[in-house]
């Protein structure tokens, strides 16, 4: 394939605003799609060799997922949980169903043990032989819909179907050593899990199963014999929904390599397609084919928070242009590059975004290797290089924050915001700074503001001086030379924004990782939380293959 050399990838500048980062989709590198891709390539073996669910919908249930290495199993467990206690808050203290993924395949004494545990969620205690835990609720009016339209015999309205899109919302899937689960160090080395977050997308895989299952079950105890099972082109189009708030944020600001490695992968992703000389008819083909299907999928998209309303309009108007520039414009050399220059001078940064994932679509040869260059092995080894120059460190801080120079960082608008972390709930929250009392908890999650203190410091530091002698005597600067550094290996590790303004967006932060699990159909409930879609088209285990395990999430047609 004959490609020119001179295409390359977007400048940080450019990509890590977080207006553009809160309009990235998902791509052939979601975390999820990865998965499914693996496990149907390598022939995953999925049983439930466990359902054990009464009358009123209690009880547990095992999933057990094998490949070719290792076992994993899902253990649910479901809850007759009143509607009072109902909530997606994190403060809540109990859920319709409480989740584990298992490493391994459990005994009746591992399942005795995690029933203590599990259904408790943070109050409780898990081993290293857990690698998740989660917990999910009912969206109650399409569940009760649901279970009375199959326990009547008849198949649910398509319309309620696509109007919310999942059965149940989690509300958390922890991982990474959180209340004793096993340390991502630990299996990390593991082929099927080095690609970020695999337990986590294999967890949630497994539990849009169960609540399939579940809820035919509580219409099969409804109905009796009048039941009937839900229809699989139906049940294909519910996914699993999430409620996540400001405790996944600051994650992108304390990984900047990890983001790197997701941002770069994407952007050389990009790269390599733009520098296709000559598309093939099959190639034009799909990209074609997937424009009209996403447009189905953006079409099911419902939001009434303001940012997104706005967003979703110019997204319609662009999936427009795209469908007039593809029908006069994809003829001669280099047509994704041509395309993608178009895209960035004619639509929102929404359809921009669109367009980046949709042309990668037709090449899984260039694309997907990518995923493996995705994890991160070097930022816990990193130590600070004491024998740079303090002139070597005003290049790179000049050339990664130079945009922050001129914010004036006391006045109230630009620092109006201050992260810090809930007693309560060990969690991460973002607070009122001259509002409440706690400035003195704030969390270093403005990289901008500290580069900038350690600028002004170096003022009147000669050039030769070395870094190890300006932290002997400014200390508190160790985190932002830190940062600094790591730009030179971690090119796309800093977001070029204010991240505690006034006018900051955390539902941008949000939208950014999520789109990296695949998440779908973002919906903001305020500036600091927003739900999303997962799963939603993919294929069932006992569907599951290579040719249905990548493309799914573009529907094909209503139900």
């Amino acid at each position: 394939m004959d490609r020119i050399t001179d295409i390359t990838r977007r400048p940080p500048d450019v990509v890590m605003r977080l207006s553009r980062l809160g309009s990235f989709h998902q791509s052939r590198l979601s975390f999820m799609r990865v998965l499914t891709r693996r496990m149907a390539g390598e022939s995953w073996d999925f049983t439930r060799p466990i359902f054990d669910i009464d009358q009123t919908g209690v009880g547990y249930a095992v999933y057990t997922a094998r490949g070719p290495a290792r076992s994993y199993s899902l253990i649910a467990f479901a809850h007759d949980l009143p509607a009072a206690k109902r909530s997606d808050r994190v403060i809540a203290d109990a859920w319709d169903a409480t989740f584990t993924l298992f490493d391994g395949v459990p005994t009746q004494a591992d399942i005795d043990r995690l029933a203590q545990n599990v259904p408790l969620q943070e109050a409780g205690r898990v081993s290293a032989k857990e690698l998740t835990l989660s917990r999910a609720n009912r969206s109650v009016r399409l569940w009760s819909h649901v279970v009375a339209a199959l326990a009547e015999g008849r198949q649910p309205d398509a319309d309620q179907i696509n109007s919310v899109g999942y059965l149940m919302r989690t509300t958390a899937v922890y991982g990474s050593g959180k209340f004793g689960a096993a340390d991502r160090e630990t299996i990390a080395d593991r082929s099927e899990l080095t690609v970020p977050f695999q337990a986590e997308m294999l967890t949630v895989y497994l539990i849009r199963t169960f609540v399939r299952d579940l809820v035919q079950h509580m219409a099969r105890v409804e109905g009796g014999d009048k039941a009937v099972a839900l229809d699989s082109a139906i049940a294909q189009r519910l996914g699993i929904g999430n409620s996540t708030g400001l405790g996944m944020a600051p994650f992108i600001v304390n990984h900047p390599v990890l983001f790197n490695n997701w941002i770069i992968a994407r952007e050389e992703a990009i790269a390599r397609v733009r520098r296709v000389q000559v598309a093939t008819a099959d190639e034009l083909r799909m990209f074609d084919t997937l424009c009209a299907r996403v447009a189905m999928s953006v079409g099911e998209w419902r939001s009434e928070h303001p940012v997104q309303v706005a967003k979703l309009a110019d997204l319609h108007d662009d999936l427009r242009q795209i469908q007039a520039y593809r029908k006069t414009a994809f003829d001669g050399e280099f047509p994704w590059n041509r395309l993608w220059l178009w895209a960035f001078k004619s639509l929102s940064e929404e359809g921009q975004e669109l367009v980046a994932s949709l042309m990668l679509e037709p090449y899984p040869d260039l694309v997907d290797g990518l995923a493996d260059c995705m994890a991160d092995t070097f930022e816990k080894s990193f130590r600070i290089d004491g024998t740079m120059t303090v002139g070597d460190l005003r290049v790179i801080l000049a050339d990664v924050y130079g945009w922050a120079a001129d914010i004036d960082w006391a006045a109230a608008e630009h620092c109006a915001r201050a992260w810090y972390v809930s007693a309560e709930k060990l969690e991460p929250r973002l607070g009122e700074r001259f509002e409440e009392p706690i400035a003195a908890f704030e969390q270093p999650l403005a990289p901008a503001r500290d580069a900038v203190s350690l600028i002004y410091d170096l003022a009147d530091i000669a050039d030769e001086t070395l870094v190890a002698t300006v932290l002997l005597d400014h200390p508190e600067h160790r985190q932002a030379v830190k940062r600094a550094q790591l730009t030179r290996v971690a090119p796309y590790g800093e977001i070029r924004d204010n991240t505690i303004s006034a006018a900051v967006m955390p539902i941008d932060m949000l939208r950014a990782k999520l789109s990296f699990f695949g998440a779908i159909h973002f919906d903001p409930r305020s500036d600091r939380w927003v739900r999303i879609c997962m799963y939603k088209g993919a294929p069932y285990p006992e569907d599951l293959s290579p040719e249905t395990s990548d493309l799914w999430v573009y529907p094909t047609g209503c139900a």
